[in-house]
């Protein structure tokens, strides 16, 4: 946790309130966004319970599964959900717009640049915590590898028309949720605790109720008050009244309340096999349908509070917070790219993701996930002055005011401009002989490179008896300008900053350089999964009618 980000705890422990982390929106929210409150059973992680899920808060889909148990139930449950998920999805699918990708000629072996089509705009599915993300990823790798009744008759437990389906793309959210950036699948908690500082843990901030308590508590109240109250207040019959965000249940509830339930629905679903006349079948089947819309409103008390919890963190961070600009941007045709390769990808009828990554694929989702990393947490200082300012805490940034511009050129034949720009600032930035440092010029990041300290400043403008980086003021830094200034003998105009110009230069680089090469899977070491034991790659399901977007 960097100083800023504690100050910024001990101040909301201080006022009683949350406070701003960060000036801007760091995340993409879609104006459609797809909300899924899942819940499952306790003892059994893969066993679905219900959910609420939709794009319009005032009216969302209840999923129920009246007995986790049985394995009909929960496939009609996923069939359910894939009837409100995958019409959401292909509704991005098919709206494409050009674009340009570079590939590698066959041929040549040349990068060139291809037109190729690109979704417009990409789905976005939001949950309430992290465990929920952890959930769409389970669900995904549960469903897309069940087999249809069209795909394989003699498949014991077929699964409904499109599960598989809708489990590959599921996957492809959970996998991409692990890439820092992407707006894919959000958990709400998450995108909040990056925009505010509470006053408890980043474990508390996981509960979604105490999370917003603190954000916006009741007039009356301190944060810490109503996060109290929103994690333990219970009603009468000792019910939480603010449910936790699941998937999970509170245990009272699932004892004094959904067991009863379930027991009462595995009794009258008994007594319907068993009725002997048309009678008694119809009372056994009212039976039947009470119970079942017992279960239904015990889910649906479950999940509502938290469904109008996430979409009041919408509210909270449309409204507090405007969306950064080009780096958001930038990142959201990421997901775009991402989006629209699994939907080719879906159409060409490859099989679905692996169980297991091989040692090639695995490495180069490690690479990226670290470079996205680094390039998250440099972009997101770029775009907020409140993110940057913790940088420049940490001394890896410094600002300050030009006060000199001496004109100088390097050595060599054709002697090109190196201009000394000297900067007075009150940072403390860790530089090193002939360190790089680098500033945003129009999108573009402008090397420079450090030359020395000039010298020390006092306080009252005399020089300082502290050396370079002393505590009585600031001190003048000399840089050398490197590039991004034309390939004329002059700088360009407006390429070389100028006296009284307020300038901010970064010690980390703002764009990441790509890792080393790895070798194709079929040339990779039997030590890491390669020849000369070759694996025969699974092959592809048959193409049908549910997997045609």
């Amino acid at each position: 946790m960097s100083l800023i980000a504690t100050l910024a705890r001990l101040e909301a422990v201080h006022t009683g309130r949350a406070q701003p982390a960060a000036t801007v929106r760091h995340r993409h929210l879609s104006d459609r966004p797809l909300v899924f409150v899942p819940l499952t059973t306790a003892g059994e992680a893969g066993a679905p319970l219900g959910a609420l899920v939709g794009t319009d808060r005032d009216a969302p889909h209840l999923l129920v599964v009246p007995q986790p148990r049985d394995r009909d139930l929960r496939f009609a449950f996923l069939a359910e959900l894939a009837d409100v998920v995958l019409p959401y999805i292909d509704t991005h699918a098919d709206a494409v717009e050009a674009a340009e990708r570079n590939e590698t000629d066959p041929e040549t072996g040349k990068r060139v640049k291809v037109e190729v089509e690109l979704c417009a705009d990409a789905p976005q599915l939001i949950v309430p915590s992290r465990a929920g993300v952890d959930y769409v990823r389970l669900l995904g790798r549960s469903m897309r590898f069940r087999r249809t009744a069209d795909q394989d008759p003699e498949t014991p437990y077929p699964a409904p028309p499109r599960v598989p389906l809708l489990g590959r793309w599921l996957t492809h959210f959970g996998e991409r949720a692990r890439v820092p950036g992407s707006s894919l699948l959000l958990a709400m908690t998450d995108v909040l605790s990056r925009h505010w500082a509470t006053g408890q843990s980043t474990l508390e901030d996981q509960h979604l109720g105490a999370l917003l308590a603190w954000i916006a508590p009741p007039e009356g109240e301190t944060g810490a008050e109503a996060a109290l109250r929103a994690e333990l207040a219970r009603d009468r019959e000792g019910q939480l009244l603010w449910p936790p965000a699941g998937p999970a249940t509170d245990p009272a509830f699932d004892n004094k309340l959904l067991a009863p339930a379930i027991d009462r629905y595995d009794r009258a679903r008994t007594a319907l096999a068993a009725a002997e006349d048309g009678l008694e079948a119809d009372d056994r089947l009212g039976d039947l349908t009470a119970a079942e819309r017992e279960i239904r409103a015990l889910v649906e008390s479950r999940t509502r509070p938290t469904w109008d919890a996430v979409w009041h963190g919408l509210d909270l961070l449309r409204s507090h917070l405007p969306e950064a600009g080009r780096h958001v941007e930038e990142r959201w045709t990421r997901d775009r790219w991402s989006f629209t390769g699994h939907r080719d990808r879906v159409l060409a009828g490859e099989p679905p993701q692996p169980r297991r990554d091989d040692a090639v694929t695995a490495a180069n989702k490690l690479s990226a996930r670290e470079r996205e990393q680094a390039r998250l947490e440099a972009q997101e200082a770029l775009d907020d002055p409140l993110v940057m300012a913790g940088r420049r805490l940490a001394g890896e940034a410094f600002a300050g005011e030009v006060t000199e511009v001496v004109m100088a050129y390097s050595e060599g034949k054709r002697p090109s401009p190196r201009p000394l720009v000297t900067v007075r600032t009150d940072d403390r930035p860790h530089l090193g002989e002939r360190a790089k440092v680098f500033r945003s010029l129009g999108g573009k990041p402008q090397a420079a490179e450090f030359v020395g300290y000039e010298e020390t400043l006092g306080k009252d403008g005399n020089d300082g008896e502290n050396g370079p980086g002393g505590e009585d003021g600031g001190v003048l830094l000399v840089l050398r300008v490197l590039d991004k200034m034309g390939r004329g003998k002059e700088p360009e105009a407006g390429s070389v900053p100028e006296k009284g110009d307020r300038v901010c230069f970064t010690l980390f680089e703002h764009e990441q350089r790509g890792g080393a090469k790895l070798p194709e899977p079929e040339e990779t070491p039997w030590t890491h999964g390669g020849p000369p034991g070759e694996q025969v790659p699974e092959a592809a399901d048959p193409l049908t009618e549910e997997d045609v977007l």
